[in-house]
C-alpha cells in the first residue's frame, strides 16, 4: 500500500491516483484543497482525501488581491515553500501515528519531513523529481542571469536559499526511487543517486482532430507558459528580430513574470495571449502552425504534448524534456540551449515550407498518441512493485 502527498494536485498526480486505486494500492491520498469539480476534483473515496486547505486557500486569496507579503518567496506565511512544508509536516505526522502503508510516495519540496519518518519506520521513500535537480537547474539558471543580467527577476530559481537546496540534497539521498519524467531530469541527477531512477514519461490528452483555422498570410508561431528566461523567451526574441520576415507572427500565451512593458521593449512585434481555460488554449494552438519552446530548464513541459496533440510540431531544446518528441523535419526540431540563431533558422525552414505542414501536423499527433498515462503510471507501479520485490 502506498499513501501520496501532493500540495496542489495536476494531471500527473491524478494518472498516478488513478492506477494505485485501480491496482488496490493506494491508502491515502494528502493534499490541500479538494474540490467536487474542477482541476481539484480527485476521484477517489472520500476517506481516502486527507485535506489541509488553510496555507493554499490563503496563497490563493492573497494572489488575487496582491498581498505580497503573505506569498514573498520562501519567507512568507502564504509562500508556496510554506504550503509545501506545512503538507510535509502534516503527512509525517500521519505517517507516524496514522499509516499502514509500506511506502510514502511524494514530491519535491514537500517529501523531507516524511521520508523522515518513513525510514525510521521501515518504510519505502519514492520521491517523484518534476524538474531537473537543483544543482543543475541553479548553474544553468545562474548562467543565464550572468548572460542576460536584465532577465535575471524572472529566473526564481536564483533565490532559493541555502537551507531550501540542502532539504532539495536531503530529500534525494533518503529516496528509495526516483520517479523522472524526462531523460534530461535524470541525466540531471547526481551520479551517486541514478541507480534509484526510473523514467516515467508523461501520457498526452487524447484529442479529436481540431478543426484548424488556416493561415494565409503568416506563419503563426506560438510560445505559451509563464513569460521567463527559463522557458528561454528572451533567445526567442532575438531569434524573431534576426528572422526579420513580414510572413511570421509570433504570438506568446502565458503570465508576465514582469511588467509587459518590460517584453515590449526588449521585442515590440509579438501578440500576447492572457492565460486561459484549457478548452480555449487548445483552441488557440489550433489557430497556430507550430509552438517554440526553447527551455534552458524544465522537467518535462507537458505543453509540448498538447501541442503535438493539436497538429503542432515543435521547435523545442532538449532541456525542455522532450528530446524523444522530435523526429528532425517530421515532428519538428531540436536546437540548442541559447541559440537564437539556431531558432531563427528552423522558424525560417517551416516558413519556407510550407507544404510540408499536413505532412508534419500529422505526424505530430500520432507521435503524441504513443504517450499515455497508463503508460506513465504503469511504469511507476511497476518500478514499485519491484522496489517491494527486493527489500530486504
Amino acid at each position: 500500500m502506498i499513501a501520496l502527498s501532493h500540495p496542489t494536485g495536476n494531471e500527473f498526480v491524478r494518472a498516478l491516483l488513478s492506477a494505485l486505486e485501480d491496482s488496490g494500492m493506494l491508502e491515502v491520498f494528502q493534499t490541500t484543497l479538494a474540490t467536487k469539480t474542477g482541476r481539484r476534483h480527485y476521484d477517489l473515496p472520500g476517506n481516502k482525501i486527507r485535506t489541509r486547505p488553510m496555507r493554499e486557500t490563503a496563497r490563493l486569496i492573497s494572489q488575487r488581491l496582491g498581498l505580497e507579503w503573505l506569498t514573498r518567496h520562501e519567507t512568507g506565511w502564504a509562500s508556496l515553500d510554506a504550503v509545501y512544508r506545512d503538507l510535509d509536516s502534516a503527512f509525517a505526522r500521519f505517517l507516524c501515528k496514522e499509516s499502514k502503508a509500506d511506502g510514502a510516495y511524494c514530491y519535491e519540496d514537500g517529501a523531507l519531513e516524511t521520508f523522515c519518518v518513513a525510514k525510521r519506520a521501515g518504510k519505502h521513500a519514492i520521491y517523484e523529481l518534476p524538474i531537473a535537480y537543483w544543482e543543475t537547474s541553479r548553474r544553468l539558471l545562474c548562467e543565464e542571469a550572468d548572460r542576460l543580467p536584465d532577465w535575471e527577476p524572472s529566473l526564481i530559481g536564483t533565490r532559493n536559499s541555502a537551507e531550501k537546496l540542502e532539504r532539495k540534497s536531503r530529500e534525494l539521498a533518503l529516496a528509495d526511487l526516483i520517479i523522472c519524467p524526462s531523460r534530461f531530469v535524470l541525466d540531471s541527477v547526481p551520479d551517486e543517486a541514478r541507480n534509484k531512477c526510473v523514467v516515467a514519461e508523461f501520457g498526452s490528452p487524447s484529442l479529436p482532430e481540431p478543426v484548424r483555422r488556416e493561415n494565409a498570410g503568416c506563419l503563426r508561431i506560438l510560445f505559451a507558459g509563464s513569460m521567463t528566461q527559463r522557458k528561454g523567451l528572451a533567445d526567442l526574441f532575438a531569434a524573431m528580430k534576426l528572422l526579420k520576415r513580414t510572413d511570421v507572427e509570433l504570438v506568446v500565451m502565458g503570465t508576465p513574470i514582469l511588467p509587459i512593458g518590460f517584453y515590449r521593449e526588449r521585442y515590440a512585434g509579438f501578440i500576447y495571449e492572457a492565460p486561459r481555460s484549457h478548452n480555449a488554449v487548445l483552441d488557440l494552438m489550433a489557430s497556430c502552425d507550430a509552438l517554440v519552446l526553447p527551455s534552458i530548464v524544465e522537467g518535462r513541459a507537458l505543453v509540448q504534448q498538447e501541442a503535438m496533440s493539436c497538429g503542432l510540431p515543435l521547435i523545442v531544446t532538449a532541456n525542455a524534456g522532450g528530446e524523444d518528441l522530435i523526429e528532425e523535419e517530421v515532428t519538428g526540431f531540436l536546437v540548442p540551449i541559447r541559440s537564437p540563431e539556431k531558432i531563427a533558422e528552423k522558424i525560417a525552414w517551416l516558413a519556407d515550407h510550407r507544404s510540408r505542414l499536413p505532412m508534419m501536423r500529422e505526424a505530430a499527433r500520432r507521435k503524441s498518441q504513443t504517450y499515455t498515462w497508463e503508460a506513465y503510471a504503469g511504469k511507476i507501479l511497476a518500478a514499485i512493485r519491484n522496489l517491494e520485490a527486493n527489500q530486504p
